[in-house]
């Protein structure tokens, strides 16, 4: 049986709440349990703060229900960093929403590109999931990142 999508205010956010921390070391917790440690490629909280990043949280009744971050690449191209649903959202839409917002700020910005990395193994298919449903696919490496059995790069042209 499927759970209750909900609705999200989501707002920018400045990383310094409790809650927004604890998810995002959770979210680093779990990319080094399944990832090695030469693919971890989840920015930790003090990278998010930095001018090139846009970071949002999601909030259903009060909770926070998930974050994500929009970096600036270069002109009219953007990747999606740190998206993570919190664990008794997950299912519920919230993973949905940031993204979603992720994609339209990314067109206020005027970018007609915008990209992510992500894993292969299984925790990480419902990702991989989620972004497919809104047009992702998958493309040549970019940035940094190397495409291999592990890493996945994904974009969409906006």
């Amino acid at each position: 049986m499927a759970q209750e999508r909900l609705s999200y205010s989501i707002v920018p956010d400045d990383l310094t709440g409790a809650a927004v921390v604890a998810l995002l070391a959770m979210h680093l917790t779990e990319m080094h349990r399944w990832s090695p440690a030469c693919k971890v490629h989840a920015f930790p909280v003090e990278r998010l703060r930095a001018p090139d990043v846009a970071f949002y949280s999601a909030w259903a009744g009060g909770e926070l229900a998930a974050v994500g971050a929009l970096k600036h690449l270069a002109a009219g191209r953007g990747e999606i960093k740190s998206m993570r649903a919190a664990p008794v959202f997950r299912g519920r839409g919230a993973g949905e929403a940031i993204l979603l917002h992720l994609m339209s700020e990314a067109r206020a910005r005027h970018y007609s590109w915008l990209g992510l990395e992500t894993g292969r193994p299984g925790p990480f298919e419902p990702a991989g999931t989620l972004y497919r449903k809104y047009g992702f696919v998958e493309v040549p490496a970019f940035g940094d990142y190397v495409s291999d059995d592990f890493s996945l790069c994904m974009a969409r042209d906006l």
